[in-house]
């Protein structure tokens, strides 16, 4: 006996070619944001996009540069990232594979004892019977679009999570180099501090000879021991701030980083680009890739939305099977053994108790919020953008400032040390000079750390790095 493979080739057939769908049209939602960025400076029509710069060609220093490597290579959270890209994968085949049907082949026997007082010549009676058979069981055909909703929901879902693995790149790099450059701001306020504990301490020595000779008051040698102190202290707290910032970047890192590419000092050449166009935000922020994961996430929820609706009409699941049976495992194979069955089915809902309707709701309601969370990630990419263009419109007037400051504090203090020496002014105003000038060096110190910051803060709003 055949198995009537002319039967469900047309029912396949008919399947796919009348299968419809019934996700709802999807339409990006329009930013919820100003047409501009506020604070955009004008930058140069050749100028690249930051998307469109990779962090190698962006970062100036080589040191830099193979410290972001190193990360991207071992740093655990980005491993994670990428291995979730792969359980999405894995995810989404799974749900792929419900379009076809799940062929497997079985072997049975099926052994029966009777009674004799069971039996009609009154003897105990042993049955047995043996088939082997291939086929499918329960496969839907997808008429209303159920199973491929499903199949583009796990596809949205999946291609979020690359767009997370990118996403979750960008922030390493930048998380890299903003402790590389605290590390070397401390570093560079441990070497100001430092020096003048080496000053002081000199100045201490001077101002303790003195006051053994009875040139100087007990008040002038206390008064130069406290700022001593204070320098001292100051070393030993920036000493503990490079230990703990080489450990975070050895963590941020995943492995430790080697001694010749950490920092001595901050530099003040960043970027090997000069100015970042910030363009039109609609285009920039729609390329980042975690406004991407949100919209993805978004269309997942749209496509659940076709899911709900097709359960409301019938399901149409197919049984088939072929092969052979017989009641001798010898004769399993023999001539006139052929055996098949074909089962269609057909459920239709009559009464849910609201069941399909609550579903429905459910998936629409999760779509509002998906809407809901797409907007707000670009209200929040627009505020980090609006944020780094802000500071970095007043960054270049405050470093202007800081370094006049300390000009002019240096040039007080030497003045304040010329006047005690020849007899002018009291010790407390030349104390009061180095306390100012050591101040302003180490607020120069911070406002050129901002600077450097700013630059890495606004390459990774505007989406770049990832490449």
């Amino acid at each position: 006996m055949m198995f009537p493979l002319r039967t469900l080739t047309v029912a396949l057939a008919a399947a796919l070619a009348s299968a419809c769908s019934l996700i709802p049209d999807y339409q990006r939602p329009a930013a919820p944001v100003p047409a501009s960025f506020p604070d955009a400076a004008q930058a140069a029509a050749a100028t690249p996009a930051a998307d469109a710069i990779a962090w190698r060609d962006y970062f100036a220093d080589a040191r830099l540069r193979e410290v972001i490597a190193l990360a991207l290579a071992n740093n655990r959270d980005l491993r994670v990232a990428a291995l979730n890209i792969e359980k999405a994968r894995a995810q989404y085949r799974i749900q792929r594979a419900d379009l076809f049907p799940a062929i497997g082949a079985s072997g049975s026997q099926n052994a029966q004892r009777l009674p004799g007082d069971l039996t009609s010549g009154g003897e105990a009676d042993v049955t047995r019977q043996y088939s082997a058979t291939i086929g499918f069981a329960a496969y839907e055909l997808d008429f209303f679009g159920r199973i491929r909703s499903l199949n583009a929901q796990a596809l949205e879902l999946y291609l979020g999570t690359e767009e997370a693995r990118r996403s979750a790149q960008i922030s390493l790099v930048a998380e890299v180099a903003n402790a590389w450059l605290i590390l070397a701001a401390d570093r560079e306020r441990q070497a100001l501090a430092r020096s003048t504990y080496e000053t002081r301490q000199k100045s201490y020595d001077l101002t303790r000879r003195s006051f053994e000779a009875g040139a100087v008051s007990a008040l002038d040698l206390h008064q130069s021991q406290t700022l001593l102190e204070s320098a001292r202290a100051d070393v030993a707290r920036y000493r503990t701030f490079v230990a703990q910032d080489e450990n975070a970047l050895a963590l941020v890192a995943g492995a430790p980083v080697p001694a010749e590419l950490l920092p001595a000092t901050l530099t003040d050449s960043v970027s090997a680009v000069a100015e970042l166009p910030a363009g039109i935000p609609s285009d920039v922020l729609a390329r980042r890739p975690d406004i991407l994961q949100a919209e993805r996430a978004l269309r997942a929820a749209n496509a659940s939305i076709g899911a709900a609706r097709a359960a409301f009409f019938p399901r149409i699941t197919l049984t088939a099977a072929g092969g052979s049976a017989s009641n001798t495992l010898d004769g399993l194979f023999g001539s006139g053994s052929g055996t098949w069955s074909f089962v269609p089915q057909i459920r239709i809902p009559i009464f849910e108790a609201g069941r399909l309707q609550a579903n429905l709701d459910v998936s629409t309601v999760q779509r509002d919020i998906n809407v809901a969370q797409y907007e707000k990630a670009i209200q929040s990419a627009f505020r980090e953008v609006a944020d780094a263009l802000a500071e970095r419109a007043t960054l270049a007037e405050q470093l202007d400032a800081r370094r006049r400051l300390v000009e002019a504090t240096a040039a007080g203090f030497r003045l304040s040390e010329a006047r005690y020496k020849g007899g002018v002014d009291s010790y407390l105003g030349l104390l009061d000079a180095q306390r100012a000038l050591y101040g302003a060096e180490l607020d120069l110190i911070g406002v050129r750390l901002s600077e450097a910051a700013n630059r890495v803060a606004l390459y990774k709003a505007l989406g770049g790095g990832w490449q």
